[in-house]
């Protein structure tokens, strides 16, 4: 018996370009529910999946504030919102030491607070963001960018050739304040009180440099 699946694909808001494509549903949950080797492609997208037997939303490792869900489009038909039979809600800060989890706008002002105030005592006070995945900073290095003129230094800009609109807001020139450069020992060079990258004073003074870890498990796991 042959069954029509729509399924459409919603904005996770995780990370950039977190689409997956499905073959069917029935192959769709037999991965995510029974196969032990679990594809993290498959967690940072959101899917709704709606067939004869109803609708089901499968949410993946997803960010949405407060109100954004009701105002997605396509989780609403007609004058009301969808009729949802099942859901598979990612559950990863479902515990205790999540309880209050500060907003992103609530994140990113004091963020910009902190490096406002560092970064303008002198240009020797500098700033590492110590990003531990590739992609899910673009609202972070752009805000700082554009609210403080100052660009966010890369090793590199291959990942976001693809996304130009961040490309004026970073940077491979190390001679910048900002900085979310790696290096295999990158918290060793901070203990020592150098950048990732290795960039020095133009006079041999010493930087100031100050670390900020932007992660949600991070902020969770210090509260133990």
């Amino acid at each position: 018996q042959k069954e029509d699946v729509v399924v459409t694909l919603l904005p996770a808001g995780h990370c950039p370009g977190s689409v997956m494509y499905v073959l069917s549903i029935l192959e769709m949950f037999h991965h995510l529910v029974f196969n032990d080797g679990f594809d993290p492609s498959v967690a940072v997208c959101r899917f709704l999946f709606e067939g004869e037997n109803g609708t089901v939303l499968y949410t993946g490792d997803f960010r949405l504030a407060k109100g954004e869900a009701a105002r997605m489009e396509l989780l609403h038909s007609g004058t009301g919102v969808k009729d949802i039979q099942s859901v598979y809600l990612d559950t990863t800060f479902c515990d205790p030491k999540f309880y209050h989890i500060p907003s992103r706008e609530e994140c990113l002002n004091g963020i910009l607070e902190l490096v406002r105030s560092w970064t303008s005592l002198s240009r020797n006070h500098v700033v590492w963001l110590n990003c531990k995945a590739a992609y899910g900073y673009e609202y972070l290095f752009i805000n700082l960018s554009e609210e403080l003129g100052i660009k966010v230094h890369m090793n590199k800009l291959d990942m976001f050739r693809n996304m130009p609109e961040i490309l004026c807001h970073v940077t491979t020139d190390r001679h910048t304040q900002i900085h979310a450069c790696r290096h295999p020992r990158d918290e060793d060079c901070f203990r020592g009180n150098r950048l990732p990258c290795g960039m020095t004073c133009h006079n041999g003074t010493p930087l100031h440099i100050i670390s900020i870890k932007p992660s949600t498990m991070w902020f969770g796991e210090r509260k133990k």
